[in-house]
């Protein structure tokens, strides 16, 4: 229960500063799209559904709805809030000089590191490897602050991972479509070959017939996310390939 009110105090003070930050930022430029602070929203509704509610009540006994709150946190959240935007509306939002601070830690050796495809692709689907094949999934549910870092992770890293394929934040340094496209692959695998193990090997605690279906849930519900992310990054790239993406850029040009 305690964990469970964090939890919604930290959803709700999480919207209420994106609303906020529209507030600054909307005396400065134009008005923030709705439709992205729908999108955050959802987000953060998502993954609380983790951390609070039904389906984390379950999670501690049950593997399958442990694989639910994988899928929520650790993939859709991520991907409705990157879609929101939040640090291109947190720059418009902060005063001159605490904005271009924030564009220098941004553009620090230490972010450029953390947001490079290979980076994130290691923490997030690495991450998950280290959680499913050691004793690690059995302490995050005898140790509550265990818990606690095993969630951080799962989003930071799904986050990192989405905004590293994506780039919908202004991100210095951006690496090429088909090296993005390349690194997704390699994830891709890494997340289906994962949820093939822990279905012919439950982590430790699961018994096989649960460890079967959260690891069935793991692989299509993963499939599922990933597929909307491959589109997404697809129509980027024909965006950004187009005749008259190319000809708008040479007029800037000239």
């Amino acid at each position: 229960m305690h964990n469970d009110k964090l939890a919604l105090i930290m959803a709700f003070l999480a919207i209420l500063g994106y609303l906020l930050a529209m507030k600054f930022s909307a005396r400065k430029f134009e008005a923030w799209p709705i439709h992205r602070l729908l999108l955050f929203s959802s987000g953060v509704a998502v993954g609380v559904q983790a951390l609070a509610g039904p389906v984390a009540m379950h999670a501690h006994h049950s593997f399958v709805f442990h694989m639910i709150g994988h899928l929520l946190l650790g993939m859709i959240a991520p991907l409705l809030i990157a879609l929101s935007r939040p640090v291109t509306l947190l720059l418009r939002a902060l005063p001159q000089k605490r904005g271009q601070t924030v564009s220098r830690l941004f553009r620090s050796m230490y972010a450029r590191f953390l947001i490079h495809p290979v980076t994130a692709a290691v923490l997030n689907i690495g991450g998950l490897w280290v959680l499913y094949t050691t004793s690690l999934y059995q302490y995050m549910h005898q140790a509550n602050w265990v818990s606690f870092l095993v969630h951080a992770h799962v989003f930071a890293a799904g986050y990192l991972f989405t905004m590293a394929m994506l780039y919908t934040d202004p991100v210095p340094y951006r690496k090429s479509y088909l090296f993005r496209a390349f690194v997704f692959v390699g994830a891709l695998a890494g997340h289906g070959i994962l949820s093939k193990y822990l279905y012919a090997n439950p982590p430790i605690g699961v018994e096989a017939a649960a460890a079967q279906e959260g690891a069935v849930l793991m692989y299509y519900g993963g499939d599922l996310v990933d597929l909307i992310l491959i589109v997404l990054l697809c129509w980027q790239w024909y965006q950004t390939a187009a005749p008259d993406h190319k000809l708008s850029a040479s007029k800037a040009a000239e």
